[in-house]
């Protein structure tokens, strides 16, 4: 794991060190982290990532939540996909309650950043400018065959049902609460 810095600090970090790593590490390290992702895409992570942020949250947005909680870490990521609702006693989780959305700046649960280091990396190694087109080849290559998720697991459920949410996410939904606009 590395240590702890800012996201932008982070990502320097990764960046280097993957970097260091043969090209073939770099392209699996993109394959470990879109698996890792995968295993996030439920429908109850999707509901803890639509409580954190007010009620709403897209796909893209989902997508980046979810590399956001594997840069918590393995113990807090594997907890999270197993009772998404454990979210709620992760400090970067914390942090954010009481606090207006608007104020979250740095600390907003989303990382779409991760998703290009390893490509950035890659383009560091290889000198190959070329949109990373090469490395995403590579890394399908490496992926083929792995199944493609299409749907989140589970069942759909609707957060903003607040005896749904707080059977669900009782923690979440007692930090985060939804308020209705009239």
């Amino acid at each position: 794991m590395w240590p702890y810095k800012p996201r932008a600090g982070r990502l320097a970090w990764l960046r280097d060190e993957l970097a260091r790593r043969p090209v073939a590490e770099i392209v699996e390290f993109q394959v470990c982290l879109d698996r890792l992702c995968e295993q996030g895409f439920s429908w109850d992570l999707w509901g803890a990532a639509e409580r954190i942020f007010g009620g709403w949250c897209s796909d893209d947005s989902f997508c980046y939540f979810r590399l956001w909680a594997v840069g918590l870490g393995r113990t807090t990521f594997e907890q999270a996909v197993r009772n998404p609702d454990t979210l709620a006693e992760a400090p970067e989780v914390r942090r954010l309650v009481g606090r207006p959305r608007g104020s979250w700046d740095d600390d907003w649960p989303e990382w779409e950043e991760l998703d290009y280091v390893a490509a950035e990396a890659h383009e560091q190694v290889t000198g190959v400018s070329d949109e990373y087109e090469a490395f995403y080849t590579a890394v399908d290559a490496r992926q083929s065959g792995d199944e493609v998720v299409r749907d989140p697991l589970g069942e759909r459920w609707d957060v903003r049902g607040e005896v749904e949410a707080t059977r669900k996410l009782p923690q979440l939904s007692s930090k985060f609460p939804i308020t209705t606009q009239p």
